[in-house]
This record gives C-alpha cells, structure tokens and sequence, in this order.
C-alpha cells in the first residue's frame, strides 16, 4: 500500500464524503484560488495536508499558469485544481493546458459553458464552478459539472447578498451533485456543521490566505488579523459588482465617489493588460465579452480591470495605502498564522470533537 492510501484509509469515516471521492483528497476541505494569493506554494501545502487546493490563474498569463502548475506537481504529487475565468480570451488555450498537464479539478468563478464543460469532463477533469444562487446551481447542474462550490454573502470578493445559512440548503435541495458550502467557514465547528447540512465539505479563502504558506506580504496580513467581524463592506464601487472587502480609507473615499473616475480606470485597465501579457485586441475581445457574458457596461469593463491592478498592488507588493483588500467576514475571528498542515489538523480535530459531542 502506498503512502497516500494509507492515509485515505486512516481518515475517520465521517468526514469521508461524495467530494473527498471525488476529487481524490483526503479531507473534505478545499482551499479557494484567490486572485494573487492562491500560488503554488500555497496550494501544494494544501494539498499535501489533505485538502484541495486551487491555483489561482485568472490573474496570470498562459506561460506564468504554465510555470504554476509545473511548479505545484513539482512540490506534491496529490490532487489540485486551477481556477479559471471563462470569460478569457485564451480560455481555450488554457482548458488545453489543464488537460495536457492532467490537473484533476477545473474551478471556474463564473458559469463555464457547456462546450466547455463537455471537453473538460469528456478529458477526464473534474468540472466546479462557482455559485451564488439556486436557479446558478440548476444550470450548471443540468451542463453536466460534477459539483458546485456554493458561496453564501459571508464570503470574500465578488459575492451575493444570501447567506450561507440560507442558500445552502436552498441548492442541496436543488441537485443531486457534491455541493461544496462556502462563504463563512473558518473552522472544525463549521465543517460540522455543513457536512450535517448535507454539504460534502467546506471551502475557505481567507483562512487559508491567514496561514504561514500564504505569500501575501506580512504587513497586508497584520491588516486582516487586525480586522473586526464588522470591519468589512460589500461594495459595488470598486468594479461595479458587489465585492466583500475590508473597509479602508480608500474603500471609503471610493464609496463617497461612487466610483474611481473612467479615465483613470481606463489606464489601469491597460496596465493590467500588459501585466497579464494581453494584446490591445485582446483586452476589447475579453471585454465584449463580460459584456456579453456578465452584461455589463464599457464603464463596468474598465473598472474590473482596475480591482485587479488595485488588488494586486495590496497583496503582492504589499502597497497598503492602495486599500483594496477582499475578504471573507471570517476575517474578524480569524487570529493566528498556523501552517495549512496545523490548519487542516486542528480543523479536522474540531469537527471530529463536535460529531463525538452530538453522538
């Protein structure tokens, strides 16, 4: 027996879900692929703890999430996922790369396509996107995925105004597929309590960004340890969608204002094009299509390029006076820097001591 079997045989039986078979881990805990902060380093240490974690390519070029994956196999050789975005010009490009590298879980932010869905699941892949509502959950499922990552309005970024507590039972009732619940989740006592929800297990960002393996610069996490439950927003300043962030003098001002001012939108968005090495073609067709795909306005394209490159200045240069910091509402009880492996033990210890404490 091999010494990843010996570990799966190991696990106490109760956290043993649909997802764990699934998507061949350990644990039923998935680490989310955060903009700028789900890199390799982090992902594979969660992966070697159990769990699965994502790798955030959205906001990398073809060649960096090339370099990524290489670098994730080249640290563990358990099961991962790299999460995309299906508006991206290149994201027949990118699906391709995920199938040549044989990566086990395709994770996608928005509603991907069903040709896409359909090539990736007939290559083998595990299929998951994202979902903020019932009707989401519905479509998808009928498109074939192999599970959904719900996100209740507790959870960090781009998110809906239903909480978890409301909108996970609202999908487990609506399809017969592995349900992931997010939004909220921190700790052993919440995988308890979702996995007896009926969810397969629980996805967390800003815990995992709150941990040793995470890269973000160590004064950006000072800000967040420093955080209290009532210290975030949902604000739809920043790129017109509702985003989970903490509140600074920057969200504020942006929130007085309405909005940054197009034209300085509309510079940064071309400086995110050259970070992300996309052609000035490039950059009108990924437009038109979150246009299409997300219906929004010129204004609102702009201005999503802008959080990026406002996010990024944050969380990897660690540029605090720029202020944009998402986040989970979790932030606030959320005090310490464990490893992912500390992590994922301590959370898994927890939830074993509650289903012991309720037997």
């Amino acid at each position: 027996m091999n010494v990843d079997a010996e570990m799966s045989s190991a696990v106490d039986p109760r956290l043993k879900t649909k997802a764990t078979e699934l998507f061949g881990v350990d644990y039923p805990i998935v680490q989310t692929g955060m903009g700028w902060v789900a890199g390799p380093s982090l992902v594979a240490a969660t992966a070697e703890a159990g769990g699965l974690g994502i790798l955030a390519a959205a906001t990398m070029t073809l060649e960096e999430m090339r370099a990524a994956i290489a670098e994730v196999k080249s640290r563990t050789g358990r099961p991962f996922g790299v999460n995309l975005r299906t508006d991206a010009v290149d994201v027949g490009q990118r699906v391709d790369q995920l199938i040549a590298a044989k990566v086990k879980v395709a994770s996608f932010a928005q509603v991907p396509r069903p040709d896409t869905v359909k090539k990736l699941k007939d290559n083998g892949l595990v299929v998951m996107p994202t979902v903020g509502a019932r009707r989401h959950a519905e479509k998808v499922a009928e498109w074939g995925v192999d599970a959904v990552l719900c996100q209740g309005g507790e959870g960090g970024g781009h998110t809906g105004t239903v909480p978890t507590s409301l909108l996970l039972p609202q999908v487990l009732d609506a399809v017969d597929i592995p349900v992931i619940a997010a939004g909220g989740f921190h700790d052993g006592r919440g995988l308890a309590a979702a996995l007896a929800w009926g969810a397969d297990g629980i996805a967390m960002g800003t815990r995992f960004l709150l941990t040793s393996d995470s890269r973000v610069p160590a004064g950006v996490k000072a800000v967040y340890l420093d955080t209290a439950v009532t210290g975030t927003v949902v604000s739809t300043a920043i790129d017109g969608a509702p985003q989970r962030v903490i509140r600074t003098e920057v969200v504020d001002a942006l929130e007085r204002s309405g909005m940054l001012k197009l034209p300085r939108a509309g510079l940064n968005a071309l400086r995110f094009r050259k970070l992300t090495d996309t052609s000035l073609r490039g950059l009108l067709r990924e437009g038109l299509a979150m246009r299409k795909n997300q219906g929004l306005t010129w204004s609102q394209v702009a201005m999503a390029a802008n959080a990026a490159m406002l996010t990024r200045a944050t969380m990897v240069e660690g540029r605090l006076e720029v202020g944009i910091l998402p986040t989970g509402q979790c932030v606030g009880v959320v005090d310490d820097l464990p490893s992912c492996e500390a992590l994922i033990s301590r959370i898994v210890s927890e939830a074993l001591e509650r289903f012991d404490a309720c037997a």
